[in-house]
């Protein structure tokens, strides 16, 4: 049975209303079927945490920066990990000679029992975290920490961005920066005080291992650093910016974490009202082309939302001064026949005039892809370009229209991609061989088929817009 006007509009005045915590008080049972995600990732697969690498010298600061950051983010799941808890178990040769042991070495550390750790954490798997006592050597004494999946974890240590394998874990590295007076002073404190070893010992140590090993193995990781604290937790403005970075990170999709240049619009219950309606395959045409381009000008304003601007000052009809800004006057699209072609009237309902070229590239499944006509804008090289494609799949069909415009010309950061919905697959590809485009798009789907077709998707967009589904469809002969 085909959807009615009057469903639609339904549908999408129930969405509309007064909501608390993502459901409607009224209808309770009812909300919480159609909140069922159908987008951002496969509902069986956990949700990927946002991991932050702390390192610095000893006693630079990192257990206090770390302790402000989980006291700051006290509304979400954080656990913190220590290096020091996968030091090895010393053998008993070398704890006869326990004072002529670094500590500060790379190899003091059972590097291949943490990455185990942290990839069953990232994985969503609870992990039993070593508890290492310093007064055996062993982390056999005392019982290991149980550490459940959260949202955010913490690797902190001295050396955390000394392995490449560890520092790729990591969605934000941080290098907690102390004055190297600070630090001598910080460890004299605490070691003479929580250890009860005499001052001698400590001078003697941190000569002949701690100092060396920071200016050869910890000092040279400070260039992997995203963030670098100086004071360490004294700079309360840095620990404030990394927390709200963090809450922004933890917003937004997986891909989001990974790709800076990947902008997914956020949900409400309008936009997911109007990919209910545009996915269902008893939607009619009428219905499916209104909805799609209310979505589709709604990618294209937050497209156009990531143009260079000027300032610029109007005198208002009061004769106030405005203060705002001119929009970027060098622009054109350009629409991937048939599909991106449904995206041009909003193209145009935005920007009066603007020129809209065209590209067609041949699409035989995964590969085969060629390009098979072009008709581009002379002066394209000097504009910013938004390349228009209502689905990102595979990404082949979207780096060969990529590859032309770069070819005629057009800065890289100068197109921006926009689409309604994307793959997963074809956002690696696509964000991985051009690094510096934008794409903007309205959902992040689960994958691809075995037919390499976007799932859940919504069919074949071009001939359900343009109403050319029908023909391709087989005549079945009545049954007898």
């Amino acid at each position: 049975m085909l959807m009615g006007s009057n469903s639609v509009v339904d549908m999408i005045e129930a969405s509309s209303g007064v909501h608390f915590s993502g459901f409607h008080m009224d209808g309770l049972e009812q909300r919480l079927k159609i909140e069922q995600p159908t987008t951002s990732a496969n509902e069986n697969m956990h949700k990927q945490p946002f991991v932050i690498g702390v390192a610095g010298g000893a006693a630079s600061g990192k257990t206090t920066v770390c302790d402000m950051i989980i006291q700051q983010l006290h509304d979400q799941r954080v656990v913190l990990v220590n290096q020091d808890s996968f030091y090895h178990n010393l053998t008993g040769e070398e704890l006869k000679r326990v004072h002529e042991y670094n500590f500060d070495h790379p190899d003091a550390f059972n590097t291949e029992k943490l990455l185990s750790s942290m990839d069953k954490l990232k994985h969503g798997q609870a992990v039993d975290i070593p508890n290492y006592d310093f007064k055996s050597y062993k982390n056999s004494v005392c019982p290991a920490r149980r550490v459940n999946p959260s949202d955010v974890i913490i690797l902190e240590g001295i050396l955390v961005f000394h392995d490449p394998r560890v520092r790729e874990l990591m969605n934000m590295k941080i290098f907690v920066d102390t004055d190297a007076d600070v630090r001598l002073a910080r460890r004299i404190r605490r070691d003479t005080v929580e250890k009860g070893r005499d001052i001698g010992t400590v001078l003697d140590q941190y000569s002949q291992f701690v100092k060396p090993a920071f200016d050869d193995f910890i000092l040279p990781t400070k260039k992997y650093a995203d963030i670098i604290i100086p004071r360490g937790g004294d700079n309360h403005i840095a620990v404030d910016l990394i927390v709200q970075h963090i809450r922004t990170k933890l917003g937004q999709h997986d891909l989001c974490k990974i790709y800076p240049n990947l902008y997914v619009i956020q949900s409400t219950f309008q936009i997911r009202g109007m990919h209910t309606l545009i996915r269902d395959s008893q939607t009619t045409k009428h219905d499916f082309v209104f909805y799609s381009d209310r979505l589709i000008r709604l990618v294209v304003e937050h497209g156009l939302g990531h143009l260079p601007f000027t300032e610029k000052q109007v005198i208002t009809p009061t004769g106030s001064v405005y203060t705002g800004v001119d929009f970027c006057k060098r622009l054109c699209g350009v629409s991937v026949i048939r599909s991106g072609e449904s995206m041009e009237n909003a193209l145009r309902a935005c920007c009066k005039g603007i020129k809209i070229g065209k590209i067609l590239i041949h699409r035989e499944g995964d590969n085969g892809q060629q390009l098979i006509y072009e008709k581009l804008p002379n002066d394209i090289s000097e504009r910013h370009v938004l390349l228009l494609d209502p689905i990102l799949g595979t990404g082949n069909s979207a780096v060969q229209a990529i590859s032309l415009l770069l070819k005629k010309g057009v800065p890289e950061s100068n197109i921006i991609f926009l689409n309604l919905i994307s793959a997963p697959q074809g956002v690696h590809v696509v964000c991985k061989r051009f690094p510096r485009i934008k794409i903007v798009t309205s959902e992040i789907e689960t994958g691809l088929n075995e037919d390499f077709r976007v799932v859940p998707g919504m069919g074949e967009f071009g001939d359900r817009y343009f109403g050319t589904d029908d023909d391709d469809l087989e005549e079945v002969p009545p049954s007898k």
